[in-house]
């Protein structure tokens, strides 16, 4: 593809963490081009969020992808409406043109990631979304790679590594993105991307905030700022198995479990699962083909200084947020499958054998276009 045919993108993200969705404007080739344009967010309310809790109940006993229990059925219905609200006002409040626009990448609400069971079920109607919005839409990003015997996650270091390579940076990179779950991509000049998923991002601690508190997020670390960490509770969340597993790996939402820290103050037991969070990155980082020079974080993450200070207390290396290099911590993964729904209508490889454990680079992902 020459340097002038860019495709104009919208991606979407609503991640396991489930606050909402974001949506951002990019033009690229799939390659090494990339333009990011705006980004925007459209939060889920509180009936939103309950829906999908519930969905998340009901998948732990699913066992094919296609199947839809009354509520999972629900909230995909509710996903693709949302989804199709939140590009709909992007576009008016952007005055982007619509027949400009190529494509939208939508990934879903992740409800079930078992891998190791060849199954991973995101939900939302790709072809509904394209009827919906008259725009062709690229969705369903995980699944070839799943079937394949790939982990399906993470699944956005095509996407890191052509930010890092545009960039000024230099020496092994990491980004970590939070969300749900945290996740890392190692960018080492002239290789392949090595990724992993990391443990609980956001997950336990939002979870814990929904129950003790009734608000759904620690909104800028303010609840762990002023506990302090149990150290025997720290110990026993890091004795997970998972740890020890060498990359490529991946997880489930719900893999973990905060019943040791059941016991604490909500206090307390909000800074221990955000040190958690960190010490289960800093855990990943000796398992890399080279050490970094620089940690990037990005995500919902970036938003909570307690996490970032514990992360610079814990890894040897700088730690900077993505805003602080010139990118969008918020949008970073919405530009992501823009930029991924480029690479599903050429053909290109979405994950490899260095990211996910497939054993060849694959592509992936299903276009719908409006009849």
């Amino acid at each position: 593809m020459n340097r002038l045919a860019l495709l104009r993108t919208i991606g979407t993200m609503s991640g396991t963490s489930m606050d909402g969705i974001d949506v951002a404007f990019v033009e690229t080739d799939g390659r090494a081009q990339v333009r990011r344009g705006p980004a925007g967010f459209t939060p889920y309310d509180d009936a939103d969020r309950a829906l999908l809790r519930a969905a998340l109940a009901a998948a732990v006993g699913m066992n094919s992808r296609d199947a839809r229990p009354p509520v999972v059925a629900e909230a995909e219905g509710m996903v693709t409406t949302r989804h199709a609200m939140a590009v709909d006002a992007f576009i008016g409040e952007n005055a982007i043109a619509r027949e400009d626009v190529d494509l939208v990448g939508f990934h879903g609400q992740t409800i079930l990631h078992r891998p190791a069971d060849r199954l991973t079920i995101q939900i939302g109607d790709g072809q509904s979304l394209a009827q919906s919005l008259g725009i062709a839409v690229a969705f369903d990003f995980r699944a070839q790679d799943v079937a394949g015997g790939g982990q399906g996650a993470p699944i956005v270091p095509a996407y890191h590594r052509a930010l890092v390579e545009a960039s000024d940076l230099r020496g092994p990179v990491v980004l970590v993105n939070v969300g749900g779950v945290a996740n890392i991509t190692w960018i080492g000049e002239g290789s392949d991307p090595v990724a992993c998923d990391t443990g609980p991002g956001n997950a336990l601690l939002d979870d814990l905030m929904l129950v003790r508190t009734g608000r759904p997020i620690d909104r800028h670390g303010h609840t762990a700022a002023r506990g302090r960490v149990d150290e025997t509770a720290l110990r026993a969340l890091l004795s997970h198995p998972f740890f020890a597993l060498p990359p490529p790996k991946s997880l489930d939402r719900n893999a973990f479990s905060a019943e040791a820290v059941a016991h604490l103050a909500t206090e307390d037991a909000a800074a221990t699962l955000t040190a958690f969070t960190a010490a289960s990155i800093a855990g990943a980082l000796p398992l890399l083909p080279v050490a970094p020079g620089h940690l990037i974080v990005c995500g919902g993450g970036a938003r909570n200084p307690i996490l970032v200070r514990e992360l610079v207390q814990r890894v040897p290396c700088r730690v900077t947020t993505a805003d602080a290099v010139g990118w969008s911590s918020d949008a970073m993964e919405a530009q992501a499958f823009g930029y991924l729904a480029a690479r599903t209508l050429q053909g290109l490889p979405l994950t490899f054998p260095t990211t996910t454990g497939i054993a060849a680079a694959t592509s992936g992902g299903r276009i719908a276009r409006p009849h």
